[in-house]
């Protein structure tokens, strides 16, 4: 590395760095003269949409850009030093040791046919650390991101920990060498409020402890308010905006900054206000998962005695955790899986073990808006054909549904033409915009939506939030709204149902559950959600 800086030169300088992009793409630069820094012991979050060339930087930082994004001008300086170039042998044996990176999923960081131990003991042995010191010094740091019982930890493979907990193992593995820069791309986009909260306050606490300059990469501001010291802003490749954390949040001065601020404080649209005609009832549900042999047989009760209505035209939020049952009953009330005991009436009929041609005609007026809009749709098939396939299969002639289809794309905000493009050419807005139409070709009178939002950034997710609210006053259906994310379930539900274990917690109305929650869980809930109020948390 070439020494450029001075003694207190910042643990890391970008300056005027330009990455290119292929002739073909959107734009000339993937990124044009981004500069920015980062103090030891301070967080610089770098703030953008998808696209917007975030993870741009940290690849270029890392030494990882791939030959069809060069480099064309500026540098990367760590402690006054410059990298080597883009790719070069001299990397590997600064990524770890000096450079450390932790990614949005924490499964696919880890290798799920090795014990966390091996992995870890990897990682050292091949920056030439003696074996026989491995074991201490992979327990201090799995204890030192506080993980309880490191042993355990130790022992256990990738699908035997939760999502938190193999986080807490991928930031371990990023401290093992001690770097003196953390790369934090996305660490907590995927996870539950409570556990993103415990993430957030961990890497506080290690920058604090360990005296480490962290890039945090995100494009949520309720994020950026529990963490950062300082904020750049990315817009198509460019920051269009930096400063002091506290002078970005409370007084921002770039419309795309206002734009992203203003899409992390959702609020609830307006709805006509509609009869209360219940829709769907299920009485005293319950649902037994069973595994194992004879021998060994397991039981996980995944849904215990929970009851519930949906009235026409309004949204049930159903909210909580991982692991807290929310996805096991919407399986149950759209028949998906036998509920061992209780009663699900729709419309007054009983359809709680509805077969056959009834339960074929059921599925039309219940349709799903799932996570994940890249998986949802057949990536083999036109969007027009995906979007027809419902209407057709259900007797609607093929002309008539392709019609459907491109009325509901314009709708839903795209083109009529765009009926006539694959998944794979459009962005992941577009395609749950795709999805939504597919789910409403069928005029359903309940639409199920199981986190439907959370893979997206906030300003999509603002838009998606507002084309549910839009499309609900045009055709009048219901919404069971599946959601861990609070502020998102406050926007877009009349009522709520927290769950936990399977249990109902708490329910009530949207005010009534945010401003005097009677649970200590729907308490810690609310506590553990990034703040959007930000002049609050800055005690302005």
């Amino acid at each position: 590395m070439t020494k450029v800086g001075a003694r207190d030169a910042p643990t890391l300088l970008v300056s005027d760095l330009t990455v290119g992009l292929p002739p073909d793409g959107d734009r000339k630069f993937a990124v044009e003269n981004a500069s920015l820094a980062v103090m030891a012991g301070q967080t610089r979050c770098l703030v953008g949409e998808s696209g917007s060339g975030k993870s741009v930087i940290g690849n270029a930082i890392l030494g990882m850009l791939p030959d069809a994004l060069p480099q064309l001008s500026g540098s990367v300086a760590l402690h006054g030093e410059n990298l080597p170039k883009q790719r070069d042998p001299a990397f590997n044996s600064i990524r770890s040791a000096r450079i450390a990176t932790i990614f949005q999923d924490a499964s696919a960081s880890l290798n799920p046919i090795k014990r966390i131990g091996k992995q870890l003991a990897e990682i050292l042995q091949v920056h030439g650390f003696d074996a026989s010191s491995h074991k201490d010094r992979i327990r201090d740091v799995l204890a030192a991101v506080r993980l309880d019982e490191p042993d355990r930890i130790m022992r256990a493979y990738p699908h035997q920990i939760s999502g938190g907990q193999a986080q807490r193992v991928v930031i371990a593995g990023a401290l093992l060498l001690k770097p003196s820069l953390l790369i934090a791309d996305e660490p907590t986009t995927a996870l539950d409020v409570t556990t993103q909260a415990g993430i957030l306050k961990l890497i506080a606490d290690l920058k604090k402890e360990l005296g480490l300059a962290v890039l945090f990469v995100t494009h949520d501001f309720g994020v950026v308010a529990e963490i950062a010291d300082h904020v750049s802003v990315m817009k198509d490749g460019v920051i269009v905006e930096h400063g002091a954390a506290a002078d970005i949040l409370t007084s921002p001065q770039h419309a795309y900054t206002q734009k992203l601020i203003a899409a992390a404080q959702p609020s609830a649209p307006d709805k006509p206000t509609t009869a209360a005609e219940e829709l769907l009832q299920a009485q005293d549900i319950n649902l037994v998962y069973r595994s194992g042999g004879l021998l060994n047989r397991q039981r996980t009760h995944a849904v215990r005695n929970v009851s519930l209505d949906i009235a026409k035209g309004q949204t049930l939020g159903l909210v909580g955790e991982s692991g807290s049952g929310k996805s096991s009953l919407a399986r149950a009330l759209l028949r998906l899986e036998e509920t061992d005991s209780g009663t699900i009436r729709y419309n007054g009929h009983d359809i709680t073990h509805l077969a056959g041609p009834d339960l074929q005609r059921l599925r039309k007026s219940i349709q799903v808006v799932l996570q994940d809009p890249y998986s949802a749709l057949n990536p083999r098939k036109l969007v027009r054909a995906s979007i027809a396939e419902g209407p057709i299969i259900h007797g609607m002639p093929k002309k008539r549904a392709y019609a459907r289809a491109e009325e509901l794309l314009e709708l839903t905000g795209l083109s009529s033409t765009a009926g006539q493009r694959y998944p794979h050419e459009f962005s992941g807005g577009q395609r749950q915009r795709i999805c939504i139409a597919r789910a409403l070709a069928l005029e359903p009178e309940l639409l199920v939506a199981d986190e439907a939002v959370s893979a997206l950034d906030v300003s999509v997710q603002a838009q998606i939030l507002k084309l549910f609210a839009d499309m609900q006053n045009r055709f009048g259906f219901a919404m069971l709204f599946i959601t861990h994310d609070l502020r998102v379930a406050r926007a877009v539900c009349d009522d709520i149902i927290v769950m936990k274990s399977g249990e109902v917690l708490e329910r009530g109305t949207v005010t009534s559950v945010f401003t005097h929650p009677s649970h200590d869980y729907t308490k810690a809930l609310l506590a553990a959600a990034p703040t959007s109020d930000f002049l609050a948390l800055r005690g302005k």
